[in-house]
C-alpha cells in the first residue's frame, strides 16, 4: 500500500514540474505537432490502420504472456501474493523480488502502450500523468473482472465508450459518473461482468441433467459355491 501512495505522489510531483515547463517539454501543451513516425507520414490513413494493428497485435502478446505466467510457478506464486502475502514470505519466498518483476513488466507494457498511443491521439501533455489516470485503470478491471485475463479488456473498451459519449454531452460530469459506476460495481457486480457471466454459465450447467451413475448389480445371495 505504502509504495503504491509512493509511486502516485513521485508522479504527481513529476507532473507538476512538467505543467512548470521547467524541463522545455511544452508545460501544459505537451508535445504536439507529430508528423513522421519511423519515416511514415502520421497524419495518413494507413499509418492509422497499421498503427491500429499494432496495438491489437500488442494486447494480443501481451495477453498470451500472461496466460502463460499464470501457469508456471513464478505465476501461481504471484496468485499467492495476492491471497495472502505474508503465508507466502513464512513460506521461505522473497515476496519482494516477485513484486518488482511484476511491476517493472507492468512498467514495460505500460511503455509500449504509451508509445502507440502518443501517434494516434497526436498529442502529450502533463495531464497523463495525473493520478486520475490510474483511477481510470482501477475501474477497468473492476467493471471487467478482477482476477480475470479478459475481464480488464472489456471494461477498458465498454468505460471509454462511455466517457466518449458522456465528455460531449456532459463533461462537468465525468469524473461523478466514473466514481457512481465504480461503486455501483464494487455493491452489485464484485466480480465485473465475466464474474456475472460465469455465474450464469455456473448455474446453467447445475442445471443440466448429468449422466446417470452405472449401477453394479448386487450378486445373488448364496450364489457362491
Amino acid at each position: 500500500v505504502y509504495f503504491a501512495i509512493l509511486t502516485q505522489a513521485l508522479t504527481y510531483a513529476a507532473a507538476l514540474l512538467f505543467f512548470r515547463n521547467d524541463f522545455t517539454f511544452g508545460g501544459n501543451n505537451g508535445f504536439t505537432d507529430f508528423k513522421f513516425i519511423l519515416g511514415a507520414d502520421i497524419r495518413a490513413d494507413s499509418t492509422g490502420r497499421w498503427l491500429f494493428v499494432a496495438s491489437g497485435i500488442l494486447m494480443l502478446v501481451v495477453y498470451a504472456l500472461i496466460a502463460w505466467l499464470l501457469t508456471t510457478k513464478f505465476g501461481k506464486i504471484q496468485e499467492a501474493i495476492r491471497d495472502s502475502e505474508n503465508r507466502v514470505r513464512f513460506s521461505g519466498y522473497s515476496t519482494t523480488h516477485f513484486k518488482l518483476f511484476i511491476f517493472v513488466v507492468s512498467a514495460v507494457i505500460a511503455g509500449l502502450a504509451g508509445a502507440l498511443y502518443v501517434p494516434q491521439a497526436g498529442i502529450i501533455n502533463p495531464g497523463e500523468m495525473w493520478p486520475t489516470k490510474g483511477l481510470d485503470i482501477v475501474v477497468w478491471v473492476a467493471v471487467g473482472g478482477r482476477g480475470t485475463k479478459f475481464g480488464p479488456i472489456i471494461g477498458a473498451i465498454l468505460v471509454n465508450l462511455l466517457k466518449s459519449y458522456t465528455t460531449r454531452a456532459y463533461p462537468e460530469s465525468w469524473l461523478l459518473i466514473l466514481g457512481a459506476l465504480f461503486v455501483l460495481v464494487v455493491l452489485f457486480m464484485p466480480n465485473g461482468i465475466v464474474g456475472v457471466f460465469q455465474q450464469i454459465r455456473a448455474r446453467l450447467g447445475t442445471g443440466r441433467p448429468g449422466p446417470v451413475p452405472a449401477v453394479k448389480a448386487e450378486e445373488p445371495v448364496g450364489s457362491e459355491t
